[in-house]
């Protein structure tokens, strides 16, 4: 390691006071890592959007220093924003584990990414040497394989990133290395980032062995079709489905592009064992007993595009709805998608099936984050001098720092940062940075420019009020209204007495205007602001007012 006098900055670009987007940086004044470039998915208040990223102009401004990218494990949240992030920044390299590097790299070609992008795996023994940063990783148990926490020993001190973990004593795979934690705690750490998402919990998450339990009982006492539905990256619950699946003789048809490609990368690598005598094409569903089929698929969000979906409107070309099939939701909603998972539940139960959500009944989901109880233990191991809170809204990074204090960390020891705000690492002692752009960054589609926040509020007002489209001939040289107004409305009804009123004010602000000769600008602007001070006062409703002015000189 490099000897240095600089001083170490902390912050994040995505993952404070939210669940998702998941991006942290660590800089000198000459090196800059980054853990973590994820995606935050659009709740139903951001109609059109498909991903929300990170600003990454800070990245820009320091794009000299960049020296590594490093992901902590494959799921959306943390990998997500790589294409984005690698066709606006140059990363000379991406360290990531075997199924992460996997899930990029088709990520990567799924994006048509055409410069090439070095990515290099790693493991828990590996040890990096960054410049002034020496970076070590420890396993933890989490909903997907190759899961990593990670050390950043630095010049000025020891930063622990623990990654989305769980202290999972009978998991499906590997066992969270709490050994190597405990020495790198004794050791000594001055700054500890921890996973907050569900921090709000008391107790221990559940095992994942429950969930195993619960998925046997439903195909035990399933006499029909059952289709299962859960995150294609939750690849250690995809492993226990096609266990008890072909445990109980049934044949596995899977649906939906990404869940596809994630069994078939993950069985590549050997996290997912399936007999390829199990494996059917979907379109081969019908030719079997209802009693030997189990549907693999995306949806469990509600996503109006994924499989499930389309399978509840009756939309889909090879797979439809028949009555005795069960399906299984094996996941929880992430906030704001409540609304969309119950219109499909109904959509299921109207069409004659029966529909298994997680509840007492069935824990068919158990998260892949630390409760209470498992930020304690991770707490108690670091033993950190100062801790940062990490990947969660406001409150849950609230409570986490609550927790720590409760452990004996001082108050002012404990840092819940909003995405953009830097701590500072200097001699093993922490204090207050300057603060970065970090605004979310709207992304429709594959485009890598991004949406403004005006776009969004405009396309906010377009689902809450409508619009409203004035369409008007005038002659600019005459000054005169050449075809009368005429008002065209979407998603906004009116009655005919409004609508004659828009004409007749609008009329009235054009000849006023004309006649004390301002621009067309203006004229617009004028247009927009008594037509809405109109409508809203007759409609209490503020659609989006639209002026078309055409010139007929």
């Amino acid at each position: 390691m490099a000897e240095t006098k600089s001083p170490i900055s902390v912050y994040a670009l995505g993952g404070l006071c939210e669940v998702g987007k998941n991006t942290y940086c660590i800089e000198s004044d000459r090196s800059l890592i980054i853990i973590d470039a994820g995606v935050r998915f659009p709740d139903a208040n951001l109609p059109g959007v498909s991903y929300v990223i990170p600003n990454y102009s800070k990245l820009n401004h320091s794009r000299q220093k960049i020296k590594a990218l490093i992901i902590t494990h494959g799921h959306e949240d943390h990998i997500g924003a790589i294409p984005f992030l690698v066709q606006r920044v140059y990363i000379p390299v991406i360290y990531a584990p075997k199924l992460a590097a996997a899930l990029i790299r088709h990520k990567l070609e799924d994006a048509r990414v055409r410069d090439k992008v070095n990515i290099v795996e790693y493991d828990s023994d590996t040890i990096l040497n960054i410049d002034d940063f020496t970076v070590s990783f420890f396993y933890v148990t989490h909903s997907i394989p190759d899961a990593y926490g990670v050390c950043v020993d630095t010049p000025q001190g020891r930063i622990i990133h623990t990654g989305d973990f769980k202290i999972d004593l009978t998991p499906v795979g590997k066992q969270i290395e709490l050994n190597k934690i405990s020495r790198l705690g004794s050791e000594g750490v001055d700054l500890l980032l921890s996973d907050s998402t569900n921090a709000e919990i008391e107790g221990y998450t559940p095992s994942e062995t429950n969930v195993l339990n619960s998925i046997n009982d439903i195909f035990e006492g399933t006499p029909g079709r059952i289709i299962l539905s859960t995150f294609s990256s939750n690849v250690s619950r995809i492993q226990q489905i096609v266990e008890v699946a072909v445990k109980h003789g049934r044949y596995i048809a899977i649906l939906g592009r990404s869940m596809e490609y994630v069994v078939q990368v993950a069985r590549d690598l050997g996290y997912i064992k399936i007999p390829d005598s199990r494996i059917i094409p979907i379109n081969e569903v019908n030719d079997y007993k209802a009693n030997e089929i189990c549907v693999l698929c995306t949806g469990s969000q509600g996503e109006p595009m994924a499989a499930l979906s389309r399978i509840a409107n009756g939309e889909h070309k090879d797979l439809s709805i028949i009555p005795g099939d069960t399906v299984v939701f094996s996941s929880s909603a992430i906030p704001g998608n409540g609304v969309l998972i119950e219109r499909v539940v109904n959509q299921l139960v109207r069409k004659g099936c029966e529909v298994t959500t997680n509840s007492i009944l069935y824990s068919v989901h158990s998260s892949g984050h630390p409760s209470k109880q498992e930020l304690r233990l991770m707490l108690r191991l670091v033993n950190p001098k100062y801790f940062m809170p990490i990947h969660g809204d406001y409150r849950m990074l609230k409570i986490h720092g609550k927790i720590a204090e409760s452990l004996g960390i001082p108050e002012d020891h404990i840092f819940v940062l909003e995405n953009g705000e830097s701590i500072v690492l200097y001699n093993h002692e922490i204090h207050r940075g300057p603060k970065y752009d970090a605004f979310p960054v709207y992304i429709d589609g594959k485009d890598i420019s991004g949406l403004s926040e005006a776009v969004i509020k405009d396309r906010e007002i377009l689902k809450e009020d409508g619009l409203v489209s004035i369409v008007v001939g005038i002659n600019s040289k005459t000054k005169t209204i050449k075809s009368a107004p005429k008002v065209i409305s979407y998603a906004f009804t009116a009655d005919k007495q409004i609508i004659d009123e828009i004409t007749t004010i609008t009329t009235k602000t054009i000849n006023t205007i004309l006649e004390n000769s301002q621009s067309f600008n203006e004229l617009k602007t004028y247009i927009k602001d008594v037509v809405s001070t109109y409508v809203y006062r007759k409609t209490e409703r503020r659609p989006m007012v639209v002026p078309v002015i055409l010139d007929e000189k």
